[in-house]
């Protein structure tokens, strides 16, 4: 009886935080996010100093600026494709709008379809969908109104990353024997070395995807490759969906602009190259190494997480589970939960850590 109390208690518990997560979003996602980048500032620094040779000869005060400037220039170039691109987009899309709307039609002509379609036809059969050019000018719209809060994002992570310098010394009173303070205490490190470790590997994976994406793009001449090689580097933050996008929204473009099969063909068989082997390659290192997360639980993460909080969500989904996991590995009650959530089921605490 006192179990089955219990599980009703941590049931109503966990409503309780999904609900608060979820109404609160507008104020917990900035914060999150903005640890998020403070996490890979602190992970770019200390990767630096993995450097042969020039990494231990860079101060530290360097290190950060380098991190600094890595990511302000990631920011900085979604920002200014966005708002560059801006009314070429809306500009181009008419052409487009026919040029798929030819696409279609010759479809419609290798299925043997007898009506020729129309953006009206379509329009009616596809329950009144929006035309091309006010769902493409929705989306731009939307992207713009994103600057504002990449703002708040970024203010948020400067003065989290000004708070690192008297981080450790919080720690310490939040317990009040020696005891409870050095636990605290490692696991915190433990939390900032794995999170801070993969967000730092995983930003250089997705930039390198980015430019090798961006060079295949601009090879077949595909038109605001820039915008694309920035989408699909933040995409591939989101485990299994953003590689899926990263191919799905390029290709759009392709069929829309090219009357080539062949550029298309190409193009999508490229992308899904790349993908796949940065994806099956270079991933999951980052995920065992780093995290130890089983897939299933990234999955289900990904699908609780972006339930909550949207897009924002799905990016931040496998770093709240890892975190998840190693809190719950300090408890006993919960340890069960944190192996099952783990790749290898080889999870411990810190005591256990220390007495190994």
């Amino acid at each position: 009886m006192n179990r089955l109390r219990s599980l009703v208690y941590i049931a109503v518990l966990m409503l309780i935080i999904g609900w608060v997560l979820h109404i609160g979003r507008a104020i917990f996602i900035p914060i999150v996010l903005g640890a998020a980048i403070v996490y890979v500032i602190v992970g770019l620094t200390h990767a630096q100093q993995r450097i042969p040779i020039l990494g231990q000869a860079l101060p530290i005060q360097l290190r950060y600026l380098l991190a600094v400037l890595f990511i302000g220039l990631i920011v900085g170039a979604l920002v200014y494709l966005v708002l560059a691109n801006k009314e070429r987009v809306l500009a181009l899309t008419p052409k487009y709008q026919e040029s798929l709307l030819a696409a279609i039609q010759s479809v419609a002509v290798a299925l043997g379809i007898e009506s020729e379609p129309t953006w009206a036809t379509l329009r009616q059969d596809l329950l009144n969908l929006v035309n091309v050019r006010s769902l493409v000018g929705s989306m731009v719209s939307s992207v713009s109104s994103m600057i504002l809060s990449i703002v708040v994002v970024l203010l948020y992570a400067t003065f989290l990353l000004f708070e690192t310098r008297s981080y450790p010394g919080k720690l310490d009173y939040l317990s009040d024997t020696p005891q409870g303070s050095a636990r605290i205490r490692q696991v915190a490190q433990d939390i900032n070395a794995r999170i801070g470790s993969y967000l730092a590997l995983k930003s250089v994976l997705s930039v390198l995807l980015g430019a090798v994406c961006w060079a295949l793009m601009r090879w077949v001449g595909l038109e605001f490759a820039g915008f694309w090689a920035v989408l699909i580097t933040l995409l591939n933050f989101i485990p299994y969906i953003g590689s899926f996008l990263g191919v799905l929204f390029p290709l759009a473009m392709a069929i829309a602009q090219f009357q080539d099969p062949a550029v298309i063909y190409y193009l999508a068989l490229g992308l899904i190259v790349v993908q796949f082997l940065i994806g099956s390659f270079l991933d999951p290192y980052v995920m065992g190494n780093s995290l130890n997360l089983s897939p299933f639980a990234i999955l289900v993460s990904l699908a609780v997480w972006s339930e909550l909080w949207g897009i924002a969500g799905a990016f931040l989904a496998v770093p709240i589970t890892a975190v998840i996991v190693i809190i719950f590995s300090e408890f006993a009650s919960t340890r069960p939960v944190a192996v099952l959530l783990s790749r290898t089921g080889q999870v411990r605490a810190t005591g256990d850590r220390h007495a190994a």
